[in-house]
């Protein structure tokens, strides 16, 4: 990308930091860069597509590729399409204002990341058609939509067949009907004799679960149960400080990104019957390092 500058690829690291300070729960990365063409406006360059790729506009790729650097600064993160800032960032983004200065900040602890791998990854091609990172974020939207638009009941039978999955033995699923709170009721052992006795809630929702709600399932737990608490627009930062603090032990918070790398996990040991729920296949493809 020969007339994208050192200073541009600052312009466009620090745009995609200020986005995500605003954003401090994170977003998905298609909405980063259509905010980020407002807040850093392309140029004529960026504009234009690659000669050989004419439905590939520069100006994503340009900034995808800007956020190398940031990423393995640990200044950001990506994960299942999703960008976050982190503390260092934000820090970065204030002390460092200087457009140049920040992309010369970021190379410097890319190549110290760089140096420290066992065998130095190969650059970026230039001019890409795709990038695994697209591929993932494009993968991960196509689950995300499938699983919140299932019917609640079968997401619920979902919840049931991974535990099954894991070992656990599910007596009881509730029915359709009116949420009475507890959704799932599992236990080690088959005859359900033994103690802790799990009890699950489940919610098909985008809304994350605040205090209010947390509090309403917990008081639901005896002495004797433990709970799982599955949110698929998970939990808001004072109920996960509140899953932390209070009653640790009987609680676990699981949101749409946990409840699916648990799937694919014990994938191999749901039953036939039970994988169409969320039927998942592995793609492999070539996957140059950044």
């Amino acid at each position: 990308m020969p007339e994208i500058t050192r200073k541009r690829n600052g312009e466009l690291q620090r745009g995609v930091i200020k986005i995500l300070i605003d954003h401090p729960d994170g977003m998905p990365a298609r909405d980063v860069l259509q905010l980020l063409e407002k807040e850093v406006p392309p140029t004529d360059f960026e504009k234009a597509s690659y000669p050989k790729h004419p439905d590939i506009r520069r100006f994503e790729k340009a900034a995808r590729f800007a956020t190398i650097g940031p990423v393995k600064a640990g200044w950001m993160v990506k994960s299942k399409g999703r960008w976050y800032v982190t503390e260092e960032g934000r820090q970065a983004y204030k002390q460092i204002q200087d457009p140049t200065q920040f992309e010369a900040e970021t190379r410097r602890l890319y190549y110290k990341w760089k140096s420290a791998q066992p065998e130095p990854p190969p650059e970026p091609p230039p001019e890409p058609t795709s990038t695994v990172e697209e591929a993932e974020e494009n993968a991960w939207l196509e689950i995300e939509q499938y699983v919140q638009g299932m019917n609640p009941y079968e997401f619920q039978k979902l919840v049931a067949a991974l535990l099954r999955a894991m070992g656990y033995h599910v007596s009881w699923v509730a029915p359709p009907g009116p949420d009475k709170g507890i959704d799932i009721l599992a236990h080690n052992d088959p005859l359900g004799t033994s103690t802790p006795r799990i009890k699950v809630q489940v919610k098909r929702q985008t809304d994350k679960v605040d205090v209010s709600g947390l509090r309403s399932f917990m008081a639901l737990l005896g002495e004797q149960d433990v709970g799982i608490f599955v949110a698929t627009g998970g939990f808001t930062n004072d109920a996960e400080s509140e899953a932390r603090t209070k009653e640790t032990r009987k609680l676990t918070l699981v949101d749409l990104e946990h409840l699916v790398e648990l799937w694919i996990q014990h994938y191999e040991k749901v039953a036939e019957a039970d994988k169409r729920l969320l039927p998942l296949k592995p793609v492999y493809y070539l996957a140059p390092s950044e």
